[in-house]
């Protein structure tokens, strides 16, 4: 079909495109997809865009094709069509629908970051010249583009694009400032004239577009922005125009909802222009640190300034406190005249004017006993939804809810000034020191307060609370008080205890501090408390001096109590905590705590059904399977059913769940290999998945390296001849992309091929040899690397002298030379790297290998015959020790009663898993471990003599120096 003849034809796809349908949507969908890389689509596109008669659902649907498709489909479909698209554009700006409007304006600013201004040079002009016109709407519309376009080009972070958007910028400024003025001023005239709602929005929306743009300028465009004075005066002016239009806002609260939250955003737009500046440009906000802070102050902490607040503006108004007084550019010397940078001395200096004690104490008093006060609306949430309430404590972000971010301002303002604080806070707690009655709701509250800002400073208050007494004497007697009103005050109390916990108290109380918590815990308790008091026992088991045997006697009840609470809380966000809490617990008391186990094997598979749409509680669950696998000692039959479904689906690299909940699942898929006593048929299955986990990221290839290792120690033989050639594949593919130290980790996995099967292993390995050969050939690499190499060499040679002699031939042919020359050349790069070999273990396997050498009637070697004695020696007299009554023994050979643990490079010395049983296994039948060299040495040169003769071997022994004979024969006789 001709696309670019037939504009009904589209205009009808579109349409159906924007039905509820799936029927009728999907594929109208998909032939738009299909017409996306066709030449004059984007044109049509345009057209009914543009075309305002048409039915609004399929100009949205046009505008969006458009926005999303321009920039993938490249230069080569849309090079005829760009200049007609973008004279179109500009030709106008008077698109009545707004949510049209904005997606234009996108679509404008998309092909601006790329077309501007090489080949799009009229865009500005166009612009500018659209904002003074006379028609409200075009200039509304075209300052929604400029706005748009601004931002798009402002990201652009190459040298040679922020001098283009800064020379811009020295053009327009001045133009957009006065725009902003005169819209300001309007708005705000309207308001004063008490004009219509329909006029005050334009104005306003107007002013708002302007202030956008001016921000992006202003921290984009300069690259000192002080040195320049209208940005100097737009900055001077934020001030007064935010008092100004908070004054404006209490008069406009009846003129409808939008209005004020458009008015809001004015706001708030004028306080991220402070914040910007002074996280771009520090130095350049020093003029303004003053007056950002009297700002503040008067409308946080005076009784006249706090009744224009409103929630937004307050987090702004906490954030801008907070960012002064953390911004490293403002922090002197401990010695101030020993500051380096004048204006960081400056900055200092206008801190500390400000930052009076008087100030400061009043700041924190107002903190505590105003906004740390609980809200009655967040009371009636706390009764209404207590999850929900308690969720919302935690807060998103500092930056964006109200209480995270009076409570980082607290923090930083005390830890900054608490030499003056620390006597006002223990003030504070002097004042609500005597328990108050259940009725006295407003003194619950200060208390609250208090102790919520004891918690926050903790450690600066480790030297001035004797917190043990403070636990016995106070805090226990309010715990006891069953109140409802009193809940406000166990909740806090729990919480502080939780942030004490790990500073300061005794092990002593410890104790009474489980069984607080598991009174706490209980089904009557209330739910927040009862939340609350679970995040205070992650704390006391989670902390350095935790002892399990302490908390033995507490344990079975905590469990359950945090099962109920698992069962009964309804938010998924509720859940992970809790569930995060019993992991914890499972990971710290390990298989103690098995019996009670099992009513949660039982409850987890009906809460991942319900978890469906909740990956977060997903990976918990996951992350909680690892531990009670851990916990149990091995896989229960019963939970087979459920675990490896969830292994499959989080390891599928087709599914979108390996997004959330792969980290887990690798973790989960290795604790059940290494906990499983033999291999199964589903575990075999799911190893399919390996084989595209392996190249889907790099991020997890350690981890999905070691769960192939360990998959194959479960099975070597079964799991070689079913996958092994198809890991070994990867393995190639991958060693050209990683880096050294994830060919350390592919090299382990190819070791452990020969070592758990030396024959199998060895012809499995043999694809990726050529490659191993090759870079010990070449000889230059990363020490580890090369003795990496050089150890899956030796095993080879140990295991195969036929598949080491294929490999040498095919390396020989690849260099167009001899067998002979090829390994003269391995064996030089052997010798000279044998000595950057460390470990014990390694260098006598490289020695052994060399041993084996001797006998192969090989020129290369017998020509070397000197230096390979001279390096079995010195692998001799690394690994030799003296016994206590003078034998000399090879330390690396298993003696009896020996553990092979000790020689396990990841072990401990107590095998927890079978996977432990496989690896000490593995240690036994290592020729490192089980062959004395010493004695294989003497055997070969015993069979080397009699393949030579006596007289060529008399003449190689003189070829070695005396000083090497004379050693050698501490160890052997010749």
């Amino acid at each position: 079909m001709d696309i670019a003849s037939t504009h009904a034809v589209v205009l009808d796809v579109l349409q159906r495109a924007s039905s509820q349908n799936p029927e009728i949507l999907k594929p109208a969908e998909a032939k738009l997809k299909e017409w996306e890389t066709q030449p004059g689509f984007y044109s049509i596109l345009f057209n009914i865009i543009s075309n305002h008669s048409l039915d609004v659902n399929v100009r949205w649907i046009a505008v969006l094709y458009m926005k999303n498709g321009w920039t993938s489909i490249g230069e080569r479909t849309l090079r005829k069509e760009k200049q007609s698209i973008r004279q179109g554009l500009l030709c106008n700006f008077s698109e009545p629908i707004s949510q049209i409007a904005v997606q234009r304006a996108v679509l404008v600013s998309k092909i601006a970051r790329i077309d501007c201004p090489k080949e799009w040079p009229e865009l500005f002009p166009t612009l500018l010249q659209a904002v003074e016109s006379p028609d409200s709407l075009i200039q509304h519309r075209s300052l929604l583009t400029l706005h748009h376009v601004v931002k798009s080009i402002a990201s652009k972070r190459l040298a040679g694009d922020r001098r283009l958007f800064q020379e811009f910028t020295s053009n327009i400024y001045t133009f957009i400032l006065n725009l902003w003025n005169n819209f300001t001023e309007a708005f705000v005239r309207d308001i004063m004239q008490n004009a219509s709602s329909e006029v005050i929005t334009t104005n306003l929306e107007k002013a708002l577009l302007t202030l956008r743009i001016l921000r992006k300028l202003t921290v984009f465009g300069f690259y000192k922005p002080h040195e320049n004075q209208n940005c100097m005066s737009f900055m001077k002016v934020i001030f007064e125009k935010a008092k100004t239009v908070l004054q404006c806002r209490k008069q406009i609260k009846g003129k409808g909802v939008y209005l004020l939250e458009q008015c809001e955003k004015f706001i708030i737009h004028l306080t991220k222009v402070l914040l910007s500046v002074l996280d771009t440009h520090p130095f350049s906000f020093i003029d303004f640190i003053q007056p950002s802070l009297e700002f503040t102050f008067y409308f946080l902490f005076t009784d006249e300034g706090i009744n224009f607040l409103y929630e937004r503006f307050v987090i702004q108004c906490f954030n801008l406190i907070k960012n002064i007084l953390l911004c490293v550019e403002y922090r002197a010397a401990k010695i101030p005249e020993m500051t380096k940078h004048a204006e960081t001395l400056r900055a200092h200096q206008v801190k500390q004017t400000f930052f009076q004690p008087q100030t400061v104490s009043d700041m924190c008093r107002k903190l505590v006993m105003h906004y740390f006060i609980l809200t009655q609306d967040e009371l009636d949430m706390w009764d209404t939804d207590p999850e929900a309430f308690s969720n919302d404590e935690c807060g998103d972000s500092w930056k964006y809810s109200l209480r995270p971010s009076m409570d980082t301002v607290f923090v930083t303002i005390f830890h900054e000034y608490k030499d003056i604080l620390i006597p006002v806070v223990l003030e504070l707690i002097a004042e609500t020191h005597v328990l108050v009655s259940p009725e006295d709701m407003q003194g619950i509250l200060k208390k609250d307060a208090v102790y919520n800002a004891v918690g926050l400073c903790a450690f600066d208050l480790y030297d001035e609370v004797d917190f043990d007494q403070w636990f016995m004497n106070t805090l226990l007697q309010e715990l006891k008080i069953k109140d409802n009103n009193y809940r406000v005050i166990r909740r806090r109390v729990s919480a502080l205890i939780g942030r004490w916990t790990g500073i300061k108290l005794s092990s002593e109380l410890r104790p009474t501090l489980y069984e607080c918590i598991i009174d706490l815990l209980g089904p009557e308790e209330d739910m927040a408390v009862r939340l609350t008091a679970a995040s205070t026992l992650r704390f006391a088991i989670d902390d350095f001096e935790f002892n399990c045997d302490q908390f033995k006697d507490y344990m079975f009840s905590a469990f359950n109590l945090l099962f109920n609470l698992l069962r009964e809380a309804v938010e998924c966000e509720t859940k992970m905590q809790v569930l995060n809490v019993m992991t914890l617990l499972l990971e710290r008391m390990g298989n103690i705590i098995q019996p009670q186990s099992e009513s949660l094997v039982q409850y987890l598979p009906h809460l991942w059904q319900e978890s469906e749409d909740h990956n977060m509680l997903r990976c918990a669950i996951v992350a909680t399977l690892v531990q009670l696998v851990k916990a149990m000692g091995g896989v229960k039959s019963e939970l087979n059913p459920f675990l490896l479904p969830i292994i499959q689906l989080g390891t599928d690299t087709t599914q979108n769940a390996i997004v959330y909940l792969l980290e887990d699942s690798l973790d989960l898929w290795l604790t059940v290999l290494e906990y499983s006593t033999s291999m199964t048929n589903e575990l075999m299955q799911l190893f399919n998945n390996m084989l595209s986990l392996l190249d889907y990221s790099t991020e997890n290839l350690r981890q999905c390296l070691v769960i192939c290792l360990v998959h194959l120690l479960l099975a070597p033989e079964l799991v070689m001849r079913t996958h092994g050639s198809q890991i070994i594949q990867v393995c190639d593919g991958l060693m050209a992309d990683l880096k050294n130290e994830g060919i350390v980790m592919l090299m382990r996995l190819v070791e452990t091929f020969i070592r758990a099967a030396p024959v199998l292993g060895t012809e499995t390995v043999m694809p990726i040899l050529p490659r191993i050969f090759q870079k010990i050939y070449v000889g230059e690499d990363y020490p580890m690397v090369m003795t990496m190499y050089l150890c899956i060499l030796s095993r080879v040679l140990l295991s195969s002298h036929d598949i080491f002699t294929r490999v040498l031939n095919n390396l020989a042919q690849a260099h167009n030379e001899t067998d002979e020359a090829t390994l003269s050349k391995v064996i030089d790069v052997w010798l000279d790297k044998m000595r950057n070999v460390s470990q014990l273990d390694q260098r006598k396997l490289l020695g052994l290998a060399l041993t084996n050498l001797l006998t192969t009637q090989s020129k290369p070697v017998l020509e070397r015959f000197r230096l390979i004695m001279l390096h079995i020696l010195e692998s001799l007299n690394d690994i030799t020790k003296s016994e206590d009554n003078g034998t000399m023994i090879d330390s690396l050979v298993l003696s009896e009663g020996q553990s092979p643990s000790h020689f396990d490079e990841d072990g401990d010395g107590y095998y927890e898993t079978d996977h432990d049983q496989r690896k000490k296994q593995l240690v036994l039948s290592d020729p490192v471990h089980t062959v004395v060299l010493k004695d294989y040495l003497q055997s070969q040169m015993y069979q080397l003599r009699n393949q030579v003769g006596l007289q060529q071997y008399q003449q190689l022994l003189q070829s070695v120096d005396a000083d090497t004979v004379s050693q050698l024969k501490d160890y052997i006789t010749f």
